[in-house]
C-alpha cells in the first residue's frame, strides 16, 4: 500500500478548532478521513515550528491520496504537503530501469 508522508500547518481558524476540540478529537478525525477511503494511520505526531503535526498514511493508491489532499485544502484550515514514501526495494527497482533522458543542452 502507497505511504504518504504529510506535513501540515493549521491557519488560524485551523488552531482555533484544534483548541477546541483537542489533539485527540483531530486524531479521530484524520483516522475517519483516511479509514474512509481504505487506509490507515500509520503515525500522527503533533510538533511545533514551520509544521503543526506530521503524519504517515497508507492509502490504496495515489487517488484516495490526492482526494484526501483536495478537501482539507479546500477547507482553508491546514496548508499541507503530501510526499510519497518509497521503501529500498522500491529505489532498487527504479534505479535497474532503464530512462531516455537528455539533459538540457547536451
Amino acid at each position: 500500500m502507497p505511504k504518504f508522508l504529510i506535513q501540515a500547518a493549521y491557519t488560524p481558524e485551523g488552531t482555533k478548532g484544534l483548541l477546541r476540540e483537542g489533539a485527540s478529537g483531530r486524531r479521530a478525525a484524520v483516522d475517519h478521513v483516511v479509514a474512509g477511503l481504505g487506509g490507515t494511520v500509520e503515525a500522527m505526531y503533533f510538533s511545533f515550528g514551520e509544521d503543526d503535526f506530521v503524519c504517515i498514511l497508507d492509502f490504496p493508491d495515489p487517488v484516495s491520496m490526492a482526494a484526501v489532499s483536495l478537501s482539507v485544502k479546500a477547507s482553508g484550515a491546514l496548508r499541507t504537503r503530501a510526499t510519497p514514501l518509497l521503501t529500498p526495494d522500491e529505489i532498487d527497482e527504479a534505479a535497474r530501469r532503464q530512462v531516455d533522458f537528455r539533459p538540457p543542452g547536451a
